[in-house]
């Protein structure tokens, strides 16, 4: 860990995220920290960790409200596992909605949408239903479903999404309501947490919190019934919201980006990309864990963007502007050599996109402890025509 600009950053810094994070803290921000998995986000970097008292920050917290991440072990058997992945990934792809905008094959019911701050906060009302028909959907971009294998050879299911549409919306309500701008360069919105709008906001991330945790649940369950499996064990944790806790002798809203909460003894569900490992974690208590505000990775972080991984074309004469940087070639090579069976997914989301979560965590190796690495033997995620504008 390094100090830069007064902000602790872990693993190697990316000076223009350093910069946004600089600029952020500008805007009432007490105390902030970069995690190894570092990058570029909307008005707040990603894997960003910044702290406010009495305030919240709504693009800090950002527009995919309560993404995050859930693994669940199963009583499934390893190796019949491996040896149907092939048609359980057929499944997998059958029964789960990915892509944007997709509504659930399945109705799910689910006790919130029964809550009455549906109806107390105006602008949730005339959006329940989509929310109740798009609840258990995995989206594009980043989110996946995975099956692993950890090192005592047992089977886990790894999911990362969160809120859908319904964070989207109520992010960009807020942003747009207190006089905020859109893009990855606009001025951080920060919230009084007293006032009217902040405590409505504060209102609408709780929900958008439960109804990504309700989601991520439905979908470990569903795979669990393709594999005809008990779940024995379950991780789960957001990376896209704020928390109130107690730091440096204050209550603070910990705001964390694409960054997960650490607390000293909790598990943690930590993603690599399709090709890689990913891990259960464990928090430490050390001085680097206070200085993070008790947070760590939630994955193994970008090197490379997505228009730079597939390169542009004109869109009329289908000549190429920029070349890619990554071949739909380069991307099968790697995923077979990892011996992954793979649905959906584009070379914008290739292992050549992203670092070697391996060496990101070695960066907080005095704040984390692994408790199981887990090997991807499938992944399911959206096909590569769809664009996520849930953000973040």
């Amino acid at each position: 860990m390094q100090l830069i600009n007064n902000i602790p950053v872990w693993g190697q810094p990316d000076l223009e995220t350093v910069n946004q994070m600089t600029e952020a803290m500008k805007h009432e921000g007490m105390y902030a920290a970069l995690m190894g998995d570092h990058h570029i986000g909307y008005s707040v970097p990603i894997g960003g960790v910044i702290a406010y008292e009495g305030r919240i920050c709504v693009n800090g917290v950002g527009f995919d409200i309560a993404c995050g991440n859930k693994a669940v072990r199963l009583s499934a058997n390893a190796d019949d596992t491996r040896g149907n992945i092939y048609r359980t990934m057929n499944e997998v792809a059958k029964h789960i909605s990915f892509g944007v905008g997709r509504k659930n094959n399945e109705r799910v019911d689910h006790q919130l949408f029964d809550d009455n701050i549906w109806n107390d906060i105006p602008m949730l009302k005339p959006i329940r239903d989509k929310a109740r028909e798009q609840l258990g959907t995995v989206g594009s971009g980043n989110h996946y479903v995975d099956i692993f294998v950890d090192d005592l050879d047992r089977v886990w299911v790894g999911v990362h999404f969160g809120s859908r549409g319904l964070g989207h919306t109520i992010a960009t309500h807020f942003i747009k309501a207190a006089g905020g701008a859109d893009g990855v360069h606009a001025k951080p919105v920060v919230l009084d947490e007293t006032s009217d709008l902040g405590e409505q906001y504060l209102k609408c991330m709780e929900l958008a919190g439960r109804y990504a945790y309700a989601g991520r649940d439905w979908v470990c369950a569903r795979v669990a019934r393709i594999l005809r499996a008990d779940i024995l064990e379950e991780v789960h944790n957001h990376h896209n919201f704020a928390w109130k806790e107690h730091h440096f002798g204050k209550d603070l809203w910990v705001v964390r980006k694409g960054a997960t909460p650490n607390v000293p003894g909790a598990k943690s569900f930590v993603g690599g990309s399709m090709g890689d490992y990913s891990f259960i974690l464990e928090g430490v208590e050390s001085e680097e864990s206070k200085t993070s505000l008790y947070s760590t990775i939630h994955g193994a972080g970008r090197i490379m963007g997505r228009a730079q991984a597939k390169g542009k074309r004109d869109r009329k004469t289908g000549e190429i502007i920029r070349k890619p940087l990554v071949s739909q070639c380069d991307m099968d090579a790697w995923v077979k050599k990892f011996d992954v069976e793979l649905r959906g997914a584009g070379v914008d989301e290739s292992p050549h996109c992203y670092k070697r979560i391996e060496e990101v965590l070695h960066a907080h190796r005095d704040t984390v402890k692994i408790i199981h690495r887990l090997k991807p033997i499938g992944v399911a995620m959206a096909d590569e025509r769809d664009y996520d504008p849930y953000k973040d």
